[in-house]
């Protein structure tokens, strides 16, 4: 049976910018390989897999609210992954009733 690599925590900064419509997130990924990453994000949370030849990064983290994965970006350079995520319209799922 082939030896499972040790698993290890990066290094993750979370901010919201001035206006609260985003959420930036900065990952140390010193050594990894940009085709390695593997990021997945649901509304309210992500996980992070990333591995080295030495041992491999993984993270999974929620946020305090929640946003629209399918519009996030992504970039990667220099052992910094830098993902920015707008947050979900809190009127955007909302159904009229009608009363009558």
């Amino acid at each position: 049976m082939a030896e499972e690599a040790v698993k290890v925590s990066p290094e993750v900064c979370a901010w919201v910018d001035e206006d609260h419509t985003k959420i930036h997130l900065e990952i140390s990924l010193p050594g990894v390989k940009k085709k390695d990453i593997k990021l997945k994000m649901h509304e309210d949370s992500f996980n992070l897999t990333a591995p080295r030849t030495d041992f491999e990064y993984v993270t999974a983290l929620s946020f305090c609210c929640p946003v629209r994965p399918e519009k996030a970006e992504a970039r990667y350079e220099d052992g910094l992954l830098k993902i920015e995520i707008p947050f979900k319209d809190p009127m955007e799922d909302v159904v009229e009733i009608a009363v009558t």
